[in-house]
């Protein structure tokens, strides 16, 4: 070979070498690229190509009452989803889901027909439903795990607890004011697909969880009263031929909320199936005249500025009091001349009250009209309170002046109006009401606990006490106003109501259209009830006194009935204390020598409430008092040493 021939072989075998050298390079630098650098951006790309991923909420947490009954709770239900890409026959399959799901096959084959690759078709559809979805085993069609939210009892206390979305998001009552600790962490389901398009990987376990958690509620409300009220509420609107009703139960010691229904109710399991006017929540939402029930605050205001006497004369002038260019009469066209304020609340007296609001002047009245929390919101945990309104009183005119004194022309809600007489029943101390007791997490540990919150003094005890003697006579004398309110050896305060609605049609208060109402607390001696009655437009029964007050009083037996009844199955004393006791009876002297003794524990059986508190004030004695009536049994019993035990737990009963 000549060296030609030699220098262009070597040049060729060179050539290539770089040849491969610049490929090999080439090819590093772009595995490089490909592997190193442009991995995420890769990743993510087919990740979306041939992944799918669905963001699922979790179960929601769990809403007790006050006993740990549950009012709200969700379960796991199939939802029925979609890839329209792996569907071939449309028209088949939307006829075989609309058959399957009870759906219309329009409505099915639009969802089928778009350019997607994943479209709802069903969302938390019923056991039923998802074995007859298993059954057709359609390509393209598949069921996913969701939670669902229901309520007992067909929704008991459905305006209080709310209802959620079909995202598992709160969207009234307490599910929305709570939502955020109910609601548990979000869950990532995902799964892959293969060059076809098939699915061959779907995440059913726990999945990718976002950072959170659901708590569980634990609310003031006690199932037995809300369900007592719940049906006599809905009885009374029935016989009377109401357009609805409200009631509230409230502790006025601590401002627990027992109960809170509003007529007609709903199932918040199947919210959408209800208009939104009665899903609101009238009893913090709704404002309206309250009429007479408002009389006793106006009273409180001026035995604690002092403008009146305890027993002062009002001259009601016979049924007739002009004001300005206006006469205001009685209700039913009664006619009182002197009234004492007893008998002004009494005999519910429009003139009696007007002519007390004048002794008190307007800034006063408006003073205390805002002390004792009208025209503000209460605070109450439930979203869309309503405040109200109270005018100022440089724009009241006189009449306007005398109109307020007896509950018209003054906007309030049934919220402020039970805390406001709550605040009279607790020695003029108001508490802001609430329905949360505490959060506590899935192991029972206690997240965040609510207490009774003192919002402050309305008026004196001795006020209140008046105020609450005043009340009684309401309720106990026979020409008293609220007498279909009594409770059998229970004392009873409170107070009717019959205002008038404004028709904003014809631009005047109408004679026809009245919410009846009863607002009330017992026992009178030692109040732990508080209630309010309002019937919305009665039909046979126009009065607070013929419509609501019979609703307090039956309400009001059931609770003391049934919760008496739970008493005695207890056993609040065993066998051989009773043997004991009636042992250390026979040998003891009389009431009146034995009690003189301040060792030993007093002997309560047979007394009424306000002859226990007094004796037990007297002796520094801590109270526990179960029942009413008297007193017809004790634990320590009679006798015992008092010593360093200032407690006393007393069973009372009506039938003593």
């Amino acid at each position: 070979m000549t060296n030609q021939a030699r220098k262009w072989l070597r040049f060729r075998i060179v050539t290539v070498l770089i040849f491969f050298s610049i490929l090999f390079v080439a090819l590093v630098s772009r595995a490089f690229q490909l592997q190193i650098l442009s991995r995420d951006a890769l990743k993510a790309k087919a990740e979306k190509q041939h992944t799918r991923i669905l963001k699922i909420q979790t179960e929601r947490g769990h809403i007790f009452d006050r006993n740990g009954k549950v009012l709200a709770a969700s379960f796991v239900v199939d939802s029925v989803y979609a890839d329209p890409s792996q569907i071939k026959d449309h028209k088949g399959v939307s006829v075989k889901l609309a058959s399957a799901l009870g759906l219309k096959k329009r409505n099915v084959m639009e969802k089928l027909s778009k350019d997607k690759k994943f479209c709802w078709i069903a969302r938390k559809i019923s056991p039923k439903q998802s074995q007859a979805i298993k059954k057709l085993n359609v390509d393209g069609i598949y069921l996913i795990k969701e939670p669902k939210r229901y309520y007992t009892n067909k929704g008991l206390a459905g305006h209080l607890l709310g209802f959620v979305g079909m995202d598992s998001e709160g969207l009234a009552g307490l599910e929305l004011k709570y939502n955020e600790y109910l609601k548990g962490a979000s869950k990532r389901v995902s799964w892959g697909k293969d060059a076809r398009g098939h699915r061959f990987y779907l995440e059913d376990g726990d999945g990718s969880k976002e950072v959170g958690g659901s708590c569980n509620l634990i609310l003031t409300i006690d199932s037995r009263i809300q369900h007592i009220v719940e049906v006599q509420l809905q009885k009374a609107v029935e016989e009377t031929g109401s357009k609805g009703g409200i009631t509230v139960v409230m502790d006025p010691r601590t401002g627990e909320i027992l109960a809170m229904a509003c007529e007609p109710g709903f199932n918040p399991t199947v919210f959408s199936d209800y208009s939104s006017d009665i899903r609101r929540n009238k009893a913090i939402a709704d404002c309206f005249d309250p009429g007479s029930v408002f009389k006793p605050f106006v009273v409180a205001a001026a035995l604690e500025e002092g403008v009146v006497e305890y027993d002062e004369l009002f001259d009601c002038e016979n049924g007739a009091f002009v004001v300005g260019r206006k006469v205001i009469h009685e209700a039913e066209g009664e006619k009182y001349g002197l009234l004492t304020l007893r008998e002004i609340l009494k005999h519910s007296s429009n003139i009696g009250s007007a002519k007390v609001a004048q002794k008190l002047g307007k800034e006063r009245l408006y003073q205390y009209v805002r002390k004792f929390g009208f025209g503000t919101r209460t605070a109450i945990d439930l979203p869309g309170e309503a405040a109200g309104i109270i005018r100022n009183p440089q724009h009241w005119t006189d009449v306007d002046f005398a109109t307020i004194a007896f509950g018209q022309g003054v906007s309030v809600t049934a919220i402020q109006t039970i805390t406001a007489m709550s605040a009279i029943a607790n020695q003029g101390v108001m508490i802001k009401p609430y329905v949360v007791r505490g959060l506590v997490d899935k192991n029972g540990k206690v997240i965040k606990e609510f207490t009774p919150t003192v919002v402050g003094r309305t008026v004196s005890p001795l006020t209140a006490h008046r105020i609450t003697s005043f009340l009684t006579g309401v309720v106990s004398d026979d020409d008293g106003t609220g007498q279909n309110a009594r409770i059998e050896n229970v004392a009873v305060a409170g107070k009717t109501g019959t205002s008038q609605k404004f028709d904003f049609d014809a631009g005047f208060y109408s004679s026809d259209k009245v919410k009846a109402s009863f607002l009330g607390f017992f026992p009178a001696e030692d109040p732990q009830i508080t209630i309010l009655v309002i019937l919305d437009e009665p039909q046979t029964k126009k009065w607070g006194g013929q419509a609501a007050a019979p609703v307090f009083k039956t309400i009001s037996e059931q609770i003391l009935r049934r919760f008496h009844r739970n008493v005695g199955e207890q056993e609040l004393i065993a066998d051989e204390e009773n043997r004991e006791l009636k042992k250390i009876s026979s040998s003891e002297a009389p009431n009146g020598q034995k009690d003189m003794d301040e060792s030993v524990m007093p002997d309560f059986r047979g007394m009424s409430m306000r002859e226990i508190v007094t004796i037990a004030r007297e002796r520094d004695l801590n109270l526990e008092i179960i029942g009413s009536g008297w007193a017809v049994n004790q634990k320590p019993i009679p006798g015992s040493p008092i010593m360093n035990q200032l407690y006393c737990k007393i069973l009372m009963s009506p039938g003593y």
